[in-house]
């Protein structure tokens, strides 16, 4: 039998960010193990924003590539790379369907909400169907209309993601989380009691071996 939860691994992403999503994928096969010898570990979703400055309707993901890689081409080129090291986890990347880079804002909400609705499982639901529907399915999760659908479909109550970002609800407190965290530097990372622990989406093994080294320093 499972022991209780000994410790919260607080995760620190970006939704917009794809090694976040291979970190995430990594993590769950780290966390298995740790689940199959009888330790569950708590997971906190804590937003990060790589572009807090982002147009709330986002804007051409060709053009901001461009701006950030000096070229279109040099971004595919990025890109494939990423795509291939997904696809030793089991991510299917494409790229060439996302049309916009969203200011990822509300979908670090929708993820609020889910923990606050539904607690960690929900919270674990929510963030992998918005990465998936970001990069394998090209839907731009900065429009409230994809979220809400998200949303529904990961679990909550029908209409209450709609209904959330039909107002501010959470949105200071997203806000206010992300700017802590920019002292960090980069994402993903995840952080025990006040120590970052894992740097990057580095492979399960290495997460696994610092969650280990992080909870006997904990204890």
């Amino acid at each position: 039998m499972a022991r209780t939860a000994e410790a919260t691994l607080l995760v620190v992403v970006d939704t917009v960010c794809p090694w976040c999503w291979v970190g995430k994928r990594r993590l769950d096969a780290a966390l298995a193990v740790l689940a199959g010898e009888g330790l569950r570990l708590a997971r906190q979703w804590h937003p990060f924003q790589l572009n807090p400055d982002m147009p709330a309707g986002g804007m051409p993901r060709a053009e901001y590539r461009a701006r950030k890689f000096g070229s279109i081409e040099r971004g595919r080129e990025l890109d494939a790379r990423l795509a291939a090291e997904g696809a030793k986890d089991g991510l299917r990347f494409d790229f060439e369907r996302i049309e916009r880079t969203p200011n990822s804002l509300n979908s670090h909400r929708l993820i609020r909400l889910a923990m606050e609705e539904g607690g960690a499982a929900l919270a674990d639901a929510a963030a992998e169907a918005v990465f998936s529907a970001y990069f394998a399915e090209g839907r731009d999760i900065g429009d409230s209309a994809v979220l809400a659908a998200i949303g529904d479909t990961a679990g909550l109550p029908a209409g209450r993601t709609a209904s959330m970002l039909a107002g501010d609800e959470w949105a200071a407190e997203v806000k206010q989380d992300a700017a802590r965290a920019r002292g960090l530097g980069g994402v993903p990372a995840v952080i025990l009691g006040q120590q970052v622990i894992i740097s990057g989406a580095e492979r399960p093994e290495a997460m696994l071996a610092a969650i280990r080294a992080g909870l006997r320093d904990a204890a």
